[in-house]
């Protein structure tokens, strides 16, 4: 004998639709397929109400060269693409400070706008340089893991926009997904030693693997200098050009200006 099915009472229920997530800013940002540290220091640098970011993949090699940072650059438009199409972006970040210097930070603009032509738009090594101006600094110590080639072109490439590198220190290992895994007493040792050098006023660490983000404002506290890295200062720029001028001295002196 069969059973008789009972249907369920279905009732269509009114709603009303707020902002969003992204009700004060929607921030784009494009990762590289090997990076394993951007999502993860964003999301706490951006841990605001009403602040979102969305973000894509573009496949790179972890083979860190001159070249294979070039080959990126035909990549960038596809992967703007797939960040909330046809939705508001304010800003689009891309993540990573090497191949915009070896690219071009106008190219890599051109290529966001080609998909997103209203959009702000910046770059690790582009917030550093805008974050420098804003603390009022002229001279740098840069740390990155990079081989010695991308190390001399970066510093020479932020010399002839008014950032001078003073000192420099590398790990010098071209593995991005090993790079990743340097441990944090490991750059606290190295900010130090080069932050250290008497006519540095502040310190970069270039490279958005590097996790160094969440330990900024304590190694300021000890070197007693501003220090900014490639996640850090292009959360910190995404969310000025986004207009969120919040002031969170938690993450550092950066983020107070």
């Amino acid at each position: 004998m069969n059973t008789p099915v009972q249907t369920a009472r279905y009732v269509k229920l009114p709603f009303s639709l707020d902002q969003g997530v992204a009700a004060r800013a929607a921030i784009g940002l494009v990762v590289l397929a090997t990076d394993h540290t951007i999502e993860h220091e964003w999301r706490k640098l951006l841990a605001l109400d009403g602040v979102a970011f969305f973000e894509s993949r573009v496949f790179n090699s972890a083979d860190i060269s001159p070249e294979t940072l070039a080959e990126m650059e035909g990549r960038i438009a596809d992967g703007v693409a797939l960040i909330r199409p046809g939705e508001r972006i304010d800003v689009v970040a891309f993540g990573c400070t090497s191949a915009s210097m070896v690219i071009g930070e106008e190219r890599v603009f051109e290529r966001i706008r080609e998909v997103r032509p209203r959009a702000a738009c910046t770059t690790p090594i582009t917030a550093a340089r805008v974050a420098f101006n804003a603390l009022g600094v002229t001279r740098i110590g840069l740390l990155t893991p990079y081989v010695r080639e991308i190390n001399e072109s970066m510093a020479a490439y932020l010399g002839a926009r008014g950032i001078d590198v003073v000192a420099m220190g590398s790990f010098e290992h071209a593995n991005d997904n090993e790079v990743a895994r340097i441990d944090e007493d490991s750059l606290r040792h190295a900010v130090e030693a080069v932050g250290n050098q008497p006519d540095v006023e502040a310190v970069f660490v270039s490279c958005t693997s590097l996790r160094i983000a969440e330990a900024v404002a304590q190694i300021e506290s000890t070197l007693g200098k501003p220090v900014t890295s490639s996640n850090h200062a292009m959360a910190w720029h995404a969310l000025r050009l986004a207009g969120i001028d919040d002031v969170l001295p938690d993450l550092g002196r950066l983020f107070t200006v």
